[in-house]
């Protein structure tokens, strides 16, 4: 089974193909407001390292959100016209969650700007995202939980994520997309943010 797993929310582009759990290629590159002139490039790059053709691919794997306006779409658009018009099955993951990866206790930030946030607090397992106020996220990070994402916005210190190795591990959270026409971008309701 041969897998495109694609990742253009934030500020990273990453693009990874997959045969079962191995990585055949991949790119996972700091690419802020650059995700929609590289990602045909590095698509192209990758497909021919791996030796495939666009009728390889069994089926495709994106973050629907949150994330940047722009950028959640970038792959979005492509994953839909792709799968639309080959016939493969989409799926979706949390562009927070891919940033944890399938750690248990973990807090995940990502730059919302005008001072907010974007977070998923994962606790056991369980995610909830939110969109926060920059000085009310201190206050929700628990002692237990691993820190990830753009955590120098509250002075702290992030892991580093393995996008790649984390849609591997995400593997039971995919999302198959029943309706490809309807998916849109998933984004976190402002009004959250004042709500518990």
């Amino acid at each position: 089974m041969i897998t495109l797993c694609m990742d253009s929310a934030h500020k990273y582009l990453t693009i990874a193909l997959l045969k079962d759990d191995e990585i055949l290629a991949s790119v996972s590159k700091e690419a802020w407001k650059k995700q929609s002139e590289l990602i045909f490039l590095e698509l192209t790059r990758l497909m021919g390292e791996a030796h495939l053709q666009s009728e390889d691919i069994d089926q495709v794997v994106i973050t629907d959100g949150p994330g940047s306006y722009t950028g959640v779409r970038i792959a979005m658009t492509i994953a839909k016209v792709f799968c639309t018009g080959m016939h493969k099955p989409l799926y979706t993951v949390s562009a927070l969650q891919l940033y944890a990866g399938d750690c248990p206790n973990a807090f995940v930030m990502m730059d919302a700007r005008s001072n907010r946030a974007y977070t998923a607090s994962i606790l056991d397992g369980k995610v909830k995202e939110k969109i926060l106020l920059l000085d009310e996220i201190p206050e929700r990070i628990k002692e237990t939980q691993r820190l990830f994402g753009d955590m120098t916005l509250i002075g702290r210190q992030a892991e580093l994520s393995d996008f790649v190795k984390n849609f591997i591990a995400l593997k039971d959270q995919w999302k198959l997309v029943k309706n490809v026409h309807a998916l849109t971008p998933r984004y976190l309701k402002e009004r959250s943010a004042y709500k518990l």
